[in-house]
């Protein structure tokens, strides 16, 4: 029988606006968020709104190199490769969303409207209405942020909103999900305690997951003669679900966000 091959790669889309996204800011999202939900009185989460919030995030990074070491995606160390790469791999996808995290026990004079500091940035990845699941990832704590308290309540704000059923006639509502996953590089294991101590499970590792950029220093040493030059990945799953939620991983999550220390 005979067949053909008429494949061809499509072109690479070009938005019709700039880095900053189109204007008014679309964050283009298929699934409920009830912002009254996604704050507690130290931190709340708003959406990234690279007109608003891009140049002091930037700023903030004194080593680009350091800070996203365990990241897998290209030139995100470059504030204008970085902005594309927040636009065609988050908001042009409609079940993902990038937060920006507002500390509020530090108030910002340059921006007093934003109720705080930024602090860093969170997101919530490939919502799934048919499995009911959700990643959460890109956890960025800028520098002057980490090891307090902010890690912790973004992380806590969204297992709760995730894992909360929705009710509209009562003050919690959430998206009711049976499961959160979080990857992580399998080196990184401040990643991986923040994981464990907010009450997700290891479930395993994906070997050679990912082909890292060229330059990246954290990988594993591809075969001789491969077809491409990057190291290679192994990916940590850490996941929780309803039944872990309901079995105790709420209670930890509360006591994790109580605490002031």
């Amino acid at each position: 029988m005979a067949y053909v091959n008429a494949y061809k790669p499509p072109p690479p889309a070009k938005p019709a606006y700039g880095l900053h996204g189109p204007v008014p800011y679309d964050i283009n999202v298929a699934f409920p968020l009830d912002f009254t939900q996604l704050e507690t009185p130290r931190l709340k989460l708003t959406p990234f709104i690279p007109s608003i919030h891009a140049v002091k995030y930037h700023a903030a990074i004194s080593d680009p190199a350091h800070f996203y070491r365990y990241y897998p995606f290209p030139d995100m160390e470059e504030p204008e490769s970085y902005l594309r790469f927040v636009d065609a791999f988050v908001r042009q996808n409609p079940y993902s969303i990038l937060f920006a995290i507002i500390d509020r026990t530090t108030p910002d004079q340059e921006y007093p409207e934003w109720g705080g500091k930024l602090a860093g940035t969170i997101a919530l990845f490939g919502y799934s209405p048919r499995n009911l699941s959700m990643e959460l990832g890109m956890l960025c704590i800028l520098p002057a942020s980490q090891r307090t308290h902010v890690a912790t309540h973004a992380v806590g704000i969204l297992l709760k909103y995730c894992f909360t059923m929705p009710c509209a006639f009562q003050s919690e509502t959430g998206l009711g999900l049976r499961r959160v996953y979080w990857y992580a590089h399998s080196d990184n294991e401040p990643s991986l305690r923040l994981a464990a101590r907010m009450g997700l499970r290891r479930e395993g590792t994906l070997r050679w997951a990912l082909v890292l950029p060229v330059g990246k220093a954290l990988g594993k040493t591809p075969r001789k003669n491969d077809l491409l030059e990057g190291p290679g990945r192994d990916t940590a799953i850490m996941a929780i679900s309803w039944e872990d939620w309901e079995g105790g991983a709420r209670e930890i999550v509360t006591t994790q966000m109580a605490r002031v220390k």
